[in-house]
């Protein structure tokens, strides 16, 4: 057997280091919600800490949303599009299985032959898109790597879904990975549980739905398209009791500790997980928490990357400081790692 020429030459380390967010033009406050649910803001608020959420005009699409974000993050990476190598796109609401979005939004920025390709984890697409991204720029297989999660919820959501509604929201954020003298993205600690995929679920596949259409058709019926469902009971409880081993493994494989923390950036699902976390976690009351979820709904794979850029935004935190991520959601599925916080751009 031939031996096989080594093509690349690995680096040692890889790092975040340019990001940049999209926040879709419409902001949705609680009050516009209420009624078709039965509900309140101060509900609304007292059970997942949401305000307000963005939801994505027409012209404000996956790619249109991610080739934004990508652009603010090859800004702040200082780096042009021609010198990325590779796009892994995290989403869950892409409406079209082929080509990948990843692939679209690399021809958007004008990018040449670069590899790409899409990732469905749910919430925690972001952290696996990160992991694969590190790990390709580790490998020699490519320089720089664009990760970007992006969603479109709002497309899948019931209106009139009262445990749904209100928490599901539109955005996207981008990183550039590429190599560094130090290392900046710790080891990933991820996993999934499949038997529990009731908790979150879109409610019927296409092959139902086809056949539903074709029925209502035939019958002069009607039918309804699939929508997001989610069991919030079931995955509040699986985040508070499982989280927090998953928050440790992500430490013990970077080498540090809580202590060693500037900023926790976990999904932005519910603010009362979020507090849970922190308390279980024992995180010093110095440690930045990201709680982009008030005025940004939960964005699944969006928002990891969406509320680090707000930290840094806001002057809560800064580049280079040390940050536990952790996503988790439909799966169900978890990914967390440790990262030095990338640079954002100036604002315009």
């Amino acid at each position: 057997m031939p031996a096989l020429i080594a093509t690349a030459a690995p680096n040692a380390h890889a790092a975040p280091l340019g990001i940049g967010v999209y926040r879709p033009r419409r902001i949705v406050p609680n009050a516009e919600i209420v009624d078709r649910i039965d509900s309140s803001d101060e509900w609304i608020r007292s059970r997942s800490g949401i305000a307000a959420r963005h939801w994505a005009e027409p012209d404000e699409t996956i790619v249109a949303m991610s080739a934004a974000a990508a652009r603010q993050a090859l800004a702040a990476a200082q780096l042009s599009a021609d010198q990325v190598d590779a796009v892994v796109l995290a989403t869950s609401s892409q409406m079209v299985l082929g080509p990948s979005a990843g692939a679209v939004v690399a021809t958007e920025l004008g990018m040449h032959n670069a590899a790409a390709f899409d990732i469905s984890a749910g919430c925690a697409g972001f952290c696996y898109a990160l992991a694969n991204a590190a790990n390709l720029v580790r490998a020699g297989q490519a320089r720089h790597v664009l990760v970007i999660g992006v969603e479109r919820l709002s497309d899948l959501l019931d209106p009139t879904d009262r445990t749904c509604a209100f928490i599901f929201a539109d955005g996207a954020g981008a990183v550039v990975v590429g190599p560094a003298d130090t290392e900046g993205i710790g080891p990933v600690a991820w996993g999934s549980d499949g038997s529990q995929t009731a908790a979150i679920k879109q409610d019927k596949d296409f092959q139902e739905y086809f056949a539903e259409v074709a029925a209502a058709e035939a019958s002069g019926g009607t039918s309804q398209r699939p929508y997001i469902r989610m069991n919030g009971t079931a995955v509040f409880r699986w985040a508070v009791t499982f989280l927090d081993k998953a928050c440790r493994d992500a430490l013990h494989n970077a080498g540090v500790t809580v202590e060693d923390l500037d900023a926790f950036v976990p999904h932005q699902a519910n603010s009362r997980i979020t507090d849970a976390l922190v308390k279980a976690l024992g995180m010093p009351e110095r440690v930045a928490i990201a709680r982009d979820i008030t005025d940004t709904g939960n964005t699944s794979a969006a928002s990891i990357p969406m509320a680090m850029e707000q930290l840094l935004r806001s002057g809560a935190a800064k580049a280079g400081d040390t940050a536990l991520l952790l996503g988790f959601g439909a799966g169900l599925a978890y990914a967390g790692q440790v990262v030095h916080l990338p640079a954002i751009a100036p604002q315009d």
